[in-house]
C-alpha cells in the first residue's frame, strides 16, 4: 500500500493556504498547516510558526518529520501583499516584505532539503504571483521579491534534481480571497477584473488550490522547474486591446460603457 503523503503548508490560515491544506486533507493526506493563526480545520495538524524565524520554521519542520516520519511535499503560500512606491519605501518596509515574502521561502525550503534529499523525492511548490510579470502601482518590494521566488524556483530545480526532489512555482493573478475582495469597490471593480482577461472570469482559492494538488503529485514530474500562471490569460492580453469597443467586439466582450 502506498504510505499516506506528508505535506506541510505555511500560510494555512489565509484564504489560498486554507483552501490548499482543504485539498490535501480531502485527497487524504497528513497535512501539517503553519502559520500564526490556527485555521481550525478538521484534518490539519496546526502548528504556530513564524516563517521569518529560522528556529520557529526549523522547530515545525522537526515536528513534521518526528510526528509522521516523512515530509514529501512543502507548500509556501505564506507572504503578504503591502507596499507603496519605492521613493516613500523605508529601509524597514523593504525589509519587512522581503522578509514576508522571499526569504520566508529560503528558510522554509532550506529547513525541508536534508528530509527530503535523504529521502530521494519531494515536491516543493510556493505560490508566487503573476505581479512580477505584469505590474500594479505602488508594490515594488513585492514584486521584487515575487520575482525572485521565481527564479528561485528555476535554480533549485536544477541544483536538487539529482536527488528526485522538484519545484514548481504557481503564480496566481486576481483570486477571489477575502483580503483581495477588500479592495474592491463592489461589483463594478469585479466586472472590471472580469473583463480584463479573455475568458471573462476571476479565479478562486479552490482552483489554485486544485492546481498546487497537481504540481505535488507524481504526474506533474515533468513540469518541475515551471512556474504556472493563473489569472485566466490577462497577462497576456495586450491593454490596449480592451480599452477600444471596436477591439472588444472583436473579442466577443461586452462594451465598457453602456
Amino acid at each position: 500500500m502506498t504510505p499516506t503523503r506528508t505535506v506541510l503548508i505555511t500560510g494555512a490560515a489565509g484564504g489560498i493556504g486554507r483552501a490548499v491544506a482543504a485539498r490535501f486533507v480531502a485527497e487524504g493526506c497528513q497535512v501539517v498547516g503553519v502559520d500564526l493563526v490556527d485555521p481550525a480545520m478538521t484534518g490539519v495538524d496546526f502548528q504556530e510558526a513564524d516563517v521569518t524565524d529560522r528556529e520557529s520554521v526549523a522547530a515545525a519542520v522537526r515536528h513534521t518529520v518526528t510526528r509522521y516520519g516523512r515530509l514529501d511535499v512543502l507548500v509556501a503560500c505564506a507572504g503578504v501583499t503591502a507596499g507603496r512606491p519605492l521613493h516613500l519605501t523605508t529601509d524597514e518596509e523593504w525589509d519587512q516584505v522581503l522578509r514576508a515574502n522571499l526569504t520566508s521561502v529560503f528558510l522554509c525550503v532550506r529547513e525541508v532539503l536534508p528530509d527530503m534529499m535523504r529521502a530521494g523525492a519531494g515536491t516543493v511548490v510556493v505560490i508566487g504571483s503573476v505581479l512580477h510579470r505584469t505590474a500594479a502601482p505602488g508594490l515594488p518590494a513585492y514584486a521584487a521579491a515575487k520575482g525572485a521566488i521565481a527564479a528561485l524556483g528555476r535554480q533549485l530545480a536544477v541544483d536538487y534534481g539529482q536527488y528526485g526532489i522538484a519545484f514548481i512555482t504557481v503564480s496566481p493573478g486576481w483570486i477571489r480571497t477575502p483580503a483581495t475582495e477588500s479592495r474592491l469597490d463592489g461589483m463594478s471593480d469585479l466586472d472590471s477584473l472580469r473583463d480584463s482577461n479573455p475568458l471573462g472570469l476571476t479565479g478562486t482559492p479552490e482552483q489554485v488550490a486544485a492546481t498546487v494538488a497537481f504540481a505535488a503529485s507524481s504526474d506533474a514530474i515533468l513540469i518541475n522547474g515551471s512556474e504556472l500562471v493563473l489569472d485566466a490569460g490577462a497577462s497576456v492580453v495586450s491593454p490596449a486591446s480592451l480599452l477600444r469597443d471596436a477591439h472588444r467586439e472583436r473579442m466577443g466582450l461586452s462594451p465598457l460603457r453602456p
